[in-house]
């Protein structure tokens, strides 16, 4: 039976272009990082002002930056951020949330309305405002970044989880295992988290992108990465003063994050589609 599933979810996702273009961005975004680990053209901590905002050409593919850096290093390199933020803060949020979700479909009642008021409480506080408030308290870095993304994570994490699991709580075999004297932890363990975990992928893949561009937008106001590690947004923030001078060292930040995010919400609609039975049958 196994054999049979496989092959036919292969061809499903070949025949899907969303899925088959966002995971070749994502592959892209990941390969980009892994890289830099083993390679980059030049090293992005050295200064070089004598090559300062140097046109693309043969020894720098995209140009240098107003330091002399070469711009393809700083990309590879930054990708490591934007990965770095997005899986951390991911998981905080995807951990937390499921827990925290689970937990009010399994207790319900009071249990259950105290958590959703604490998740609707959670969504006052974008990742951003969070951030601002931690660096008030502890300073500006990525570890602070990280943090107030996962905290902006997990109320999404813990809706969406508990909205799932309501829906297979009531579903006849549940049912047939509660009758036969199980516990509500063992039904959460061997029922309901098997059966959502399609949905919670789908989502903590979306929120991967929404991770990356919260991150960007961090470094951007000088809240997330720190010099001298490169990021994406940070390059955004140096390229302003220079709109007139260098216009294309705004460019190349731009597109890396745009295709990220595009990458990563077409991979997470695609798999959607194809882990969803419903529209599985449908295609």
């Amino acid at each position: 039976m196994n054999t049979r599933a496989a092959p036919g979810f292969r061809q499903r996702a070949l025949r899907h272009p969303g899925f088959v273009i966002g995971g070749v961005l994502t592959a892209l975004l990941l390969l980009a990082a892994a890289l830099s680990y083993l390679w980059t053209p030049y090293s992005v901590y050295d200064v070089d002002m004598d090559a300062k905002l140097l046109a693309p050409d043969a020894h720098h593919w995209l140009g240098t930056d107003a330091f002399g850096r070469d711009i393809v290093s700083l990309l590879l390199v930054g990708a490591r951020a934007s990965i770095l933020v997005g899986v951390i803060a991911v998981g905080i949020g995807l951990a937390v949330g499921a827990a925290l979700g689970l937990l009010a479909s399994a207790r319900r009642g009071w249990v259950e309305e105290a958590i959703m008021r604490v998740s609707d409480f959670g969504f006052a506080f974008p990742a951003i405002l969070s951030a601002i408030m931690l660096t008030a308290v502890y300073g500006p870095g990525i570890v602070n970044a990280i943090v107030a993304i996962g905290i902006y994570n997990i109320p999404t994490f813990a809706r969406i989880t508990r909205a799932a699991a309501n829906a297979v709580w009531s579903r006849d075999y549940v049912l047939a295992a509660r009758a036969s004297g199980k516990g509500q932890w063992a039904i959460t363990w061997q029922h309901i988290l098997p059966n959502i975990l399609a949905v919670l992928i789908v989502q903590a893949t979306i929120r991967f992108a929404v991770a990356i561009l919260a991150e960007a937008a961090l470094s951007y106001l000088g809240l997330g990465t720190q010099p001298p590690q490169p990021s994406w947004g940070r390059m955004l923030a140096e390229a302003q003063t220079l709109m007139f001078q260098s216009p294309l060292l705004a460019v190349w930040p731009g597109v890396a994050i745009a295709l990220s995010v595009l990458g990563l919400n077409l991979l997470g609609d695609g798999l959607r589609d194809l882990l969803d039975p419903r529209l599985s049958r449908r295609g």
